[in-house]
């Protein structure tokens, strides 16, 4: 596995680092804990310097099968259990649902699941289904997260984008009660229907604005710019993405067929985003995609702005 990426399942595609336990069938969540490696607790162990005495206020997150240490803590610091994320999980889309993939990063620093959401969404004749994205830390570094994600089905590739009008994603610290943060987070499922209408209505509008060839190499030599400053490998990759928006606007069998318009173009640089893969990899390209998809991808914003700008 890459070095970022611990353990995981997926169920039947393969995911963006191609890693992972292949599974046929989406399993609920008692399956699907011990599929993707984390079937484990964390415990937080009081510290102590070389000669003894305590460190006060602060404790190591332990995992319990293997004393790895993730991180250090404060003592107003609540732990959220993995088996806590899949119950909660549970809770909040019913009985029946079912785990499309899960893992853990960093050495159990970072755990996420991700699970299809009941609903069924068209946006302009397009099938697009919603899932929710669970990640909590270990190591303090960082909040419970839920977040959705809507996926084209047509071609696999999200649409996660920032919309003013509407809230994707909610977070809590590890402090104070996380069992009552987590109940008040069953809005979760009206925030989803929230941010599908809105993206639905954000499409209808970029629907209206035609985009005729020229109008596309504007938006593209805006969205992906060649500055006098650029290395020769990081020209090379601003040409690729350009190459790739282009070609998706253009000659994406699912694309072609639909009128030259905004909607057109924010489908294609999603398809890009979703799928190219950069020259080189680093160590932590499959976090940093994982991090996308939960938070959004910042070129598919920076396209919509300015599309609507035009």
């Amino acid at each position: 596995m890459p070095a970022m990426i611990e353990s995981l399942f997926y169920v039947r595609e393969t995911p963006w680092h191609g890693q992972g336990v292949r599974v046929e069938e989406a399993p609920t969540s008692a399956d699907a804990i011990r599929l993707a490696g984390l079937d484990w607790t964390v415990s937080s162990r009081e510290m102590f310097l070389a000669d003894g005495t305590k460190v006060e206020g602060n404790y190591m997150n332990v995992r319990d099968t293997d004393e790895r240490q993730l991180g250090v803590v404060g003592d107003r610091y609540k732990i959220v259990q993995n088996s806590d994320a899949f119950e909660f999980t549970d809770a909040l889309l019913g009985e029946g649902v079912k785990y499309e993939t899960a893992g853990s990063l960093q050495d159990g620093k970072v755990i996420w699941l991700l699970a299809k959401l009941p609903n069924k969404f068209e946006i302009l004749g397009d099938k697009v289904d919603p899932y929710v994205v669970f990640t909590n830390t270990h190591d303090g570094s960082g909040a419970v997260k839920i977040a959705m994600t809507p996926v084209r089905v047509v071609c696999n590739n999200t649409l996660n984008m920032a919309l003013k009008s509407a809230k994707r994603t909610w977070s809590a610290r590890h402090t104070g009660s996380i069992e009552n943060k987590l109940s008040d987070a069953m809005q979760t499922l009206e925030l989803a229907s929230e941010y599908m209408d809105a993206q639905k209505n954000l499409f209808e509008d970029l629907y209206k604005i035609k985009t005729p060839d020229s109008k596309i190499i504007q938006f593209v030599d805006a969205l992906v710019p060649v500055t006098d400053n650029m290395t020769a490998r990081q020209l090379d990759n601003v040409q690729k993405i350009r190459s790739d928006i282009l070609y998706r606007y253009n000659d994406a069998p699912d694309l072609k067929v639909l009128d030259k318009t905004g909607a057109r173009f924010i489908q294609a640089v999603a398809d890009t985003t979703s799928h190219i893969i950069p020259f080189r990899q680093t160590a932590n390209y499959a976090e940093n995609h994982l991090k996308d998809t939960i938070n959004g991808n910042s070129l598919l914003d920076k396209a919509v702005a300015i599309t609507l700008a035009a």
